[in-house]
């Protein structure tokens, strides 16, 4: 059945349900990691796509998120700062550019920027765009077409937007904002002629059929972008203590993504640095093909020359 599922996609159809269920049922990660590899030699990008994401507002965010360490809710004793000034950020890009980093994006905390904030972005990515040579991307919170309209005309490629989780199972996790909030304005950035990228976290307590819920709304949305965080769960958040995830759930969960999503490219996001180079090497087989890379929002990265040379080893072009 396994080989069936996997030639009828590899034969350009779209999975179904029933082929869905089969696959959570199966309990051999190794033969769903292979089937994976070959759906994305296929039909994946062997390009390598890298990004680096740039804390450039932190903190005092109003929303309920309960994974997240930014928001006011919960005491996690992170840094708290205002937008940060154009010539850091420049040199940030920069040095992300010599690297050989493909994008650099500006990820603010709170519900969206202030008026005077989304002024100051708008700048900011007007001198980005003039200084360097990275596309720029970012992730401000719920914005309208309109605002989407102006980070374009800026100069920013693609705008991010995770799901996060199941539209079931979101509701779980945050209560200031809902899932069709992001759907909205997912939609409405496509509608302004930008790319969009968008994922979720693995590991807040839902089950698999979430995951695989989670991949086909991003299907159904033709997402091309869509980073798979794991969560690291933060002291003082209301999911500090939850169970981690296993290695062997996590490279199934890449496996599944893989199926839902032939061609997209699935990035490994925050929460890989617990990860063996064991599992690393298998998440890249199994169908990861993009990360991020350096530094995450408020956890430690990874070094992107290790990175570059990992992902090089698995088969990629850089």
């Amino acid at each position: 059945m396994l080989n069936l599922i996997t030639q009828k996609i590899l034969d350009g159809k779209a999975i179904t349900r029933e082929d869905i269920s089969y696959i959570i049922a199966y309990d051999n990660v190794e033969e769903l990691i292979s089937s994976s590899h070959k759906i994305t030699l296929k039909f994946a990008s062997r390009k390598f796509d890298s990004c680096s994401i740039i804390n450039a507002k932190s903190g005092l965010c109003t929303e309920d998120c309960k994974w997240c360490a930014q928001s006011s809710h919960y005491k996690t004793n992170i840094a708290v700062y205002p937008l940060v000034n154009n010539e850091e950020r420049l040199k940030e890009a920069l040095h992300c550019e010599k690297k050989g980093v493909k994008r650099f994006s500006l990820v603010t905390s709170g519900r969206k920027p202030s008026p005077n904030e989304f002024k100051e972005i708008n700048l900011l990515l007007t001198y980005l765009k003039l200084n360097s040579k990275i596309a720029l991307c970012a992730s401000l919170g719920l914005l309208n077409k309109n605002d989407l309209k102006k980070l374009k005309e800026s100069g920013l490629s693609r705008y991010h937007c995770n799901l996060e989780s199941s539209e079931n199972y979101f509701k779980n996790l945050c209560s200031t904002h809902k899932f069709s909030q992001k759907i909205a304005v997912i939609k409405a950035a496509k509608e302004v002629g930008l790319e969009v990228c968008s994922g979720g976290i693995i590991g807040m307590g839902e089950n698999m059929e979430d995951r695989a819920d989670l991949a086909l709304t991003l299907r159904d949305l033709e997402i091309q972008s869509v980073p798979l965080n794991i969560l690291h769960p933060i002291p003082g958040t209301p999911l500090e203590n939850i169970p981690l995830l296993s290695d062997l759930e996590i490279l199934k969960t890449v496996a599944l993504f893989r199926f839902i999503l032939p061609h997209a490219y699935l990035r490994l996001a925050g929460g890989r640095a617990r990860l063996s180079e064991k599992t690393l090497k298998q998440a890249l087989y199994a169908g990861i093909n993009s990360a991020i890379v350096g530094d995450l929002l408020t956890t430690l990265g990874s070094d992107i020359d290790t990175d570059k040379k990992r992902f090089a080893e698995a088969g990629y072009e850089l």
